[in-house]
């Protein structure tokens, strides 16, 4: 055992651990938030850090027009659409034999142009940041340029002398390789024992490298590290580590706040946010977060949401070890048929950063996101993966499980009739055909 500690010394001292291990569905408040506003003094990045990132994705917008046509409606901008899922609302209120009052919303990633799941923000973001740098280098681009150049045969030549590798159990890896396969890099993804083999299909069908493991994530991540190291032009985009990745997701809260105006949903102390995240390794739910806490402050309450299998970033948060645990110390065995979220060990930096600023996490059974994924599909025709479904439940927790009240309570919330929930859907659109029907009858089996 970690630290040459019993696991009964442990369970003593984080009693959290015990329902962890039992594979129970364990809700966690976060005792060390503090107000947004300390927490983003004490922050190593800012709001100058999201309105960079902002402009980057709106320099690369011409270029990615271009070259994926199915980003041409939003004017090469890749962005999801929100939607209120007023009949999956109601179905949760039969189930779980509650009302919950405030407005559940679904932030449909599992639409995002390119490749059709929340890692399009952060994964291509990181592969758009490094090639820009590398054309300015050498001197074939300038800031003020129309990125659109970038589509020219003597960017892919510039591009094809490097290479992109990253770790991952797979959309993450899809959204690199698709991307760095398009600009011309040499891309490379490894695979981890979990990743879904449609997925490796369909980057190898990209012309990308997949090298696959037996072990999980962390194995993955690893050896993808080693072997980019050992070659000078190999840029690693490191899941676990890359703080580029974590604030290309953050640009989300921007683009939310614009799609809450035209809406007509409001954030205030009388109409406070709640937003759901899957959580794996930490940097697309961390960076999300982080940028929600960013512009909407102490109205914000973001929560992280990870399986029964794989908690790693509730361990990490409720002992404070952050990566210096992972699930399987403690015999939980991080399988789960949510891959992207199947991860033992939190980011290395993405709890200490959060931490301030997380009210919370939770976890929840591969049974119930099965039964969520069948009934979304028929209720509101969303096509989800497993993972997408992980924040489902964060209504429930948080307007009618105890620690949920304890936590309302505590941040002065009274009336939740106005409040928005927001669900956030990781993946699906790019799920085969017969994967989405296994999904859906397995949802429907379970009763």
């Amino acid at each position: 055992m970690i630290l040459d500690r019993a696991m009964s010394d442990w369970i003593t001292e984080f009693p959290i651990i015990k329902d962890l291990i039992e594979l129970k569905e364990t809700v966690f408040i976060n005792p060390n938030k503090i107000d947004a506003e300390k927490a983003i003094e004490q922050c190593r990045f800012s709001m100058d850090d999201i309105v960079d990132v902002a402009k980057r994705w709106e320099r690369f917008a011409p270029y990615l027009a271009i070259v994926f046509p199915d980003t041409k409606a939003l004017n090469g901008i890749i962005e999801s659409p929100i939607v209120k899922i007023s009949k999956m609302h109601k179905y949760l209120n039969e189930e779980l034999g509650k009302e919950i009052q405030g407005d559940i919303y679904l932030k449909c990633d599992s639409k995002l142009p390119i490749s059709g799941s929340i890692k399009a923000r952060g994964g291509i973001y990181e592969v758009l940041h490094f090639a820009e740098s590398l054309a300015i280098e050498k001197g074939m681009l300038k800031l003020e340029d129309d990125y659109s150049i970038l589509a020219e045969e003597r960017f892919k030549d510039l591009f094809s002398k490097y290479s992109i590798a990253v770790g991952s159990t797979g959309n993450l890896g899809l959204s690199i390789g698709i991307m760095a396969a398009k600009l011309g890099f040499k891309a490379t993804v490894h695979m981890s024992a979990d990743a879904k083999k449609w997925k490796k299909d369909m980057l190898r069908s990209k012309g990308v490298t997949v090298v696959e493991y037996k072990d999980d994530y962390s194995k993955a991540v690893a050896e993808g590290r080693k072997q980019a190291e050992a070659d000078e032009y190999c840029y690693f985009v490191d899941d676990e580590n890359s703080k580029t990745l974590f604030l290309g997701y953050s640009v989300a809260a921007l683009r939310l706040k614009k799609q809450f105006e035209e809406v007509g949903i409001k954030v205030d102390k009388e109409h406070p946010l709640f937003v759901y995240l899957p959580c794996g390794v930490g940097g697309g739910p961390g960076g999300i977060a982080f940028g929600i806490k960013e512009v909407f402050g102490d109205n914000a309450h973001c929560f992280f949401a990870e399986p029964t299998h794989s908690p790693c970033m509730l361990l990490g948060l409720s002992t404070g070890y952050h990566d210096k645990i992972c699930v399987q110390d403690f015999n939980i065995d991080n399988r789960t048929d949510a891959d992207g979220l199947a991860v033992g060990r939190a980011s290395s930096f993405v709890g200490n950063i959060m931490e301030p600023f997380i009210s919370g996490s939770y976890t929840i059974t591969d049974e119930r996101m099965y039964k969520y994924l069948y009934k979304i599909m028929d209720l509101e025709n969303i096509r989800l993966e497993p993972s997408a479904l992980a924040g489902m439940l964060g209504p429930y927790n948080i307007e009618i499980s105890p620690k949920g009240k304890g936590y309302l309570k505590k941040e002065g919330i009274e009336d939740m009739k106005n409040a928005t929930h927001i669900v956030w859907a990781t993946g699906g659109n790019m799920v085969p055909e017969d994967i989405i029907q296994e999904y859906y009858n397995k949802g429907k089996n379970i009763k």
